[in-house]
C-alpha cells in the first residue's frame, strides 16, 4: 500500500492568486453562516454546564489530535509521511457545521452540539495552527530517529498559517456574531442557505481538485477509503466512549460522538491551497487527497449514524 500511495504526494493543485483568494472568501463566507449559530448565552452555558462541554473541548483539541497521532505511528509502515500530515492536518481543524443538524437528526443534544461547533470554531484561530505545528513536528522528528534523518524538518509557514485563519475564521466569527445579535430574524434564514452553500462548496472544491487527477483518484481511492474510514471511526469511537466514562446521559453522548467525528476539513483544504503557507515544491497530493476524501466520506458516516440513532429511543438514565 505504501508503494502505490507514494503516487500520490507528487499531486499539486495550482490556484491563481484571484483562485485563492476566491478561496479563502467563499470560505470566510461559509465561517461567517457558522458564526451565526453562536449566542453570547453559549459562552455562559461554560459556567452552569460545563462538563460536557470541557469533555467535548478536550476530545477536540486535546484528545483528536493524540489519538491521529498514535494512529499515524502504527500506520508508518503503510502510509507515506503526506498522507499521515494530512491526517494530522484534519485532526488539527475545528468541528464542522453540519454536525448540528447531524446531532438534531439523531434526537441528540442540539444546544451542546452547537455551543460545542461555536467554541471550537472561536478557539481554532490559534488551536489549528498549534496542534498542527506540535503533533506534525513530533511526527517528523519521530520518524527521522527511525529512520535516519530521511525526512525533511516540517517547513510550513505557521505565521502565514496563523494569519490565514485569522482572516478565515476570526473576523467572519465576529462579523457573524454581531449580525446575529442585531438581526436574529434575518440570520435565521441566512445560516440555513449558508449550511447548504458550505456542502455544495466542498463538493465544487474537491470536482476541481480531482478533475486533473481522476484516473489517480480511482486507482488509489480503496487505500484513501480505508485509512479515512480507519481514521473517522476510531474518532467517533472516542468520542462516544469518552463521554460514556464520564457518564454523560445519551442526548449527551450523542451530541459529543458527533462532534468528535465531523471535522471542517474544508479549512484544511483551503490552507493546503494555499501556497504562501504550503509552498509549490512541498509534496502535499497524499495531504490533499486525505483532506478532501474525510469531507466526503464524514458526512456519509454522520449521516448514517444518525439515521441510525433517530430510529433508536434514547436510554433513559437511571
Amino acid at each position: 500500500m505504501h508503494e502505490s500511495l507514494i503516487a500520490l504526494d507528487p499531486v499539486r493543485i495550482n490556484f491563481s492568486e484571484s483562485g485563492n483568494f476566491a478561496l479563502n472568501l467563499a470560505l470566510a463566507f461559509i465561517m461567517f453562516g457558522v458564526a451565526l449559530n453562536i449566542r453570547i448565552n453559549s459562552f455562559k452555558t461554560l459556567i452552569h454546564a460545563p462538563k460536557p462541554l470541557f469533555i467535548g473541548l478536550f476530545l477536540q483539541f486535546i484528545l483528536l489530535p493524540v489519538i491521529t497521532f498514535i494512529l499515524v505511528i502504527v500506520l508508518n509502515k503503510v502510509i507515506t509521511p503526506a498522507v499521515a500530515m494530512g491526517m494530522i492536518l484534519v485532526a488539527a481543524c475545528p468541528g464542522g457545521n453540519i454536525s448540528n443538524f447531524m446531532t438534531s437528526l439523531s434526537k441528540g443534544n442540539t444546544e451542546l452540539s452547537v455551543t460545542m461547533t461555536a467554541i471550537s470554531t472561536v478557539l481554532a484561530i490559534f488551536m489549528t495552527p498549534f496542534n498542527f505545528s506540535l503533533w506534525g513536528g513530533l511526527y517528523v522528528n519521530l520518524l527521522n530517529r527511525m529512520a535516519g534523518n530521511m525526512l525533511q524538518p516540517l517547513e510550513i509557514e505557521y505565521a502565514q498559517m496563523f494569519e490565514t485563519v485569522i482572516l478565515i475564521i476570526g473576523i467572519p466569527v465576529i462579523l457573524g456574531v454581531s449580525f446575529s445579535r442585531y438581526f436574529p430574524k434575518a440570520s435565521l434564514t441566512l445560516k440555513k442557505i449558508l449550511q447548504f452553500l458550505s456542502i455544495l462548496f466542498f463538493f465544487a472544491l474537491v470536482a476541481v481538485m480531482f478533475s486533473n487527477n481522476w484516473e489517480l483518484f480511482v486507482k488509489h481511492i480503496k487505500y484513501i477509503f480505508l485509512i479515512v474510514f480507519i481514521h473517522n471511526a476510531a474518532l467517533l469511537l472516542s468520542g462516544y466512549t469518552t463521554a460514556t466514562l464520564f457518564k454523560q446521559p445519551d442526548r449527551n453522548r450523542r451530541a459529543i460522538t458527533i462532534e468528535t467525528g465531523i471535522q471542517n476539513s474544508g479549512l484544511g483544504l483551503v490552507l493546503l491551497l494555499n501556497p504562501d503557507i504550503f509552498p509549490p515544491e512541498t509534496a502535499i497530493g497524499g495531504m490533499l487527497f486525505i483532506t478532501a476524501w474525510w469531507g466526503i466520506w464524514h458526512i456519509i458516516s454522520g449521516l448514517g449514524l444518525s439515521f441510525y440513532w433517530a430510529r433508536k429511543p434514547l436510554t433513559v438514565e437511571n
